[in-house]
């Protein structure tokens, strides 16, 4: 909830209404879903731009992974899939084999990469927030035009009706 609020804030500093930010907001995240290996296995999904870098951008992977590798770790089942032989596969394997979550780490590294992806949004935000507080007075001075004032000018201030009398 941490990653998707800090996300949000910066998709709202960067968009100029609420609206937009929803529609923006919507937009990224729907992308990060669809590039997370949910959907699609990892191996499935296309090289260009789901892979490289979606996939590894996406934190839903990290938090899909953590969960997995919390819920399988450890445990055993029973197999009915081997020819007749009633055998043991392990959560390892099938998080291996059938979820291709990648087993290199532990669920704890997991954690620790979303922890590090709300510290860089959060970062990001109030590095956005800063950089449009001294941009933006200097962009409305440079766009915004002054005013023309207007002047009247009498000729003769004592040539009016009254005076000429």
């Amino acid at each position: 909830m941490m990653l998707v609020e800090s996300l949000m804030m910066t998709v709202a500093s960067i968009v100029p209404n609420f609206l937009m930010g929803i529609i923006a907001g919507g937009g990224i995240q729907g992308l990060m879903m669809l590039g997370s290996g949910f959907f699609r296995l990892p191996n499935d999904l296309p090289k260009l731009l789901w892979k490289y870098p979606v996939y590894y951008i996406a934190f839903h992977k990290y938090a899909y992974q953590g969960l997995y590798k919390n819920d399988y770790e450890g445990l055993y089942f029973s197999s009915d899939q081997t020819g007749g032989l009633d055998a043991i596969i392990s959560g390892e394997e099938i998080l291996r084999d059938e979820f291709q979550v990648e087993m290199g780490y532990s669920k704890w590294v997991d954690l620790g990469i979303l922890l590090g992806m709300v510290v860089v949004y959060r970062v990001l935000f109030l590095v956005i927030i800063k950089t449009v507080e001294k941009v933006k007075p200097a962009i409305s001075k440079f766009i915004s035009v002054k005013p023309q004032q207007m002047t009247q000018v009498m000729e003769n201030p004592t040539a009016t009706a009254v005076h000429m009398s």
